[in-house]
């Protein structure tokens, strides 16, 4: 096992391993997606129902994630919430029929409530107690789980196709890595303690609250959301809908519509993953240097107009370039707008990562039912008009620095 003494490392990489988890379990159910379809003999709009019950269930999930944070905490409610996600990957290995996939699915989409709103709040709490920026790197490790869990498919489908043994060799990897995370998350009391040590330091009252010491201390009912915080809901919702509909619909869009070849194909989510690691590992260098509030915006416009501009030209070059500019322009997006929301209180915090949920895993299938209508060209052009919501919205939200 890992020992790092610094305890900003230490709580980066347990935090880090959470996010990693939730990329695994989500990508490792959703790369036997073509077994399960076959299994429970499905139809394309049974499969897009049974993604959108994930996005369902995240979305009601709000009023009990919220409670559960101010009961439980941050860290007990992340652990909590990643082994039932790991325990989740036993009956998605063997549903007997529809309905009940879709009930699973939808247990599915309130576990990945929690854990989201709990890590990003350990996240956001770690950037707070220690000054230092770490989100984007973490939303970086999200992706990496993935990649990780997309690895492990195809080598487990070269030893066997039983779904129950795939998925039971990432449930133990899964239980490894909850483990690993558990000794090094934040507590209340070391959030509290290390946050008053730095403000009496500083001299001065940092504008980013830890959501942990929030959450202690509001004890009432949940109240209406304050405008800000909706603002803050807007741009992550539109935001994770560019995010999820680029990763679910570019292949398709370069086969079906730029006319590429079989091989190419494949490169239109291969551009839009590398650019969003890749600006994940660099982007909290850029918020220290030029603040969150001018890297949303001026992210989330190149984002719509890199798109808008790869529709309008046409051909497989432009979309790749524009797919670039996506996943460039978007990938601080979410990092950002969680820290911010994480400073106005945990009840905004569960609200703004409820809401960035539901548009990550409800969003591609919105995506298709457009397509349907319209064809595809005007579905992706969606995308472009979310990212440029998120710019929009970005222009009405108070932006602080952690560093």
């Amino acid at each position: 096992m890992l020992h790092v003494h610094d305890p900003f490392r230490r709580g980066q990489l347990a935090i880090g391993a959470l996010f990693f988890s939730l990329g695994f379990q989500y990508a490792t159910w959703a790369s036997r997606l073509p077994a399960i379809k076959a299994h429970l003999d499905l139809t394309a709009a049974q499969v897009g129902l049974l993604l959108m019950a994930t996005g369902i269930g995240a979305a009601a999930a709000f009023p009990l994630v919220a409670m559960l944070m101010r009961r439980l905490g941050s860290r007990l409610l992340s652990l909590l919430s990643a082994v039932g996600l790991t325990l989740l990957l036993i009956p998605l290995s063997v549903m007997p029929n529809y309905p009940v996939a879709l009930l699973v699915m939808g247990c599915d989409g309130v576990l990945v409530a929690c854990l989201n709103v709990a890590m990003n709040a350990q996240g956001a709490a770690l950037e707070a107690v220690h000054r230092r920026n770490a989100m984007a790197k973490l939303h970086a490790t999200f992706s990496g789980g993935s990649l990780g869990a997309a690895l492990l498919a195809s080598g487990m489908n070269t030893v066997t196709s039983t779904m129950a043994v795939h998925f039971g060799a990432a449930a133990v990897l899964l239980l490894l890595l909850t483990a690993y995370a558990r000794s090094g998350l934040l507590t209340q009391e070391q959030v509290a303690a290390k946050d008053e040590a730095a403000e009496a330091q500083e001299q001065k009252e940092d504008a980013v609250a830890v959501a942990e010491e929030r959450g202690a201390k509001s004890r009432g009912k949940w109240t209406l959301p304050a405008r800000m915080t909706l603002w803050m809901g807007c741009a992550m919702a539109f935001g994770t809908v560019t995010e999820g509909a680029m990763n679910d619909w570019s292949a398709i869009y370069m086969k079906d519509v730029a006319k590429a070849s079989a091989e190419l194909a494949p490169m239109g989510i291969a551009v839009v993953s590398v650019m969003m690691v890749l600006a994940r590992l660099f982007a909290d260098g850029w918020r220290s240097r030029w603040g969150d509030g001018l890297i949303v915006r001026a992210g989330s416009a190149l984002a719509a107009a890199g798109l808008a501009i790869a529709l309008l030209s046409g051909g497989v070059v432009p979309a790749l370039i524009g797919f670039a500019a996506v996943g460039l322009g978007i990938a601080a997006v979410t990092p950002c707008v969680y820290v911010a929301a994480a400073g106005q209180g945990s009840d905004a915090l569960t609200l703004v990562a409820t809401m960035g949920t539901t548009g990550l895993l409800a969003g591609p299938p919105v995506i298709g039912f457009i397509a349907n209508a319209t064809g595809l060209v005007w579905g992706l052009g969606a995308v472009a008009a979310s990212a440029l919501v998120v710019s929009l919205c970005s222009t009405q939200i108070r932006w602080t620095s952690t560093a």
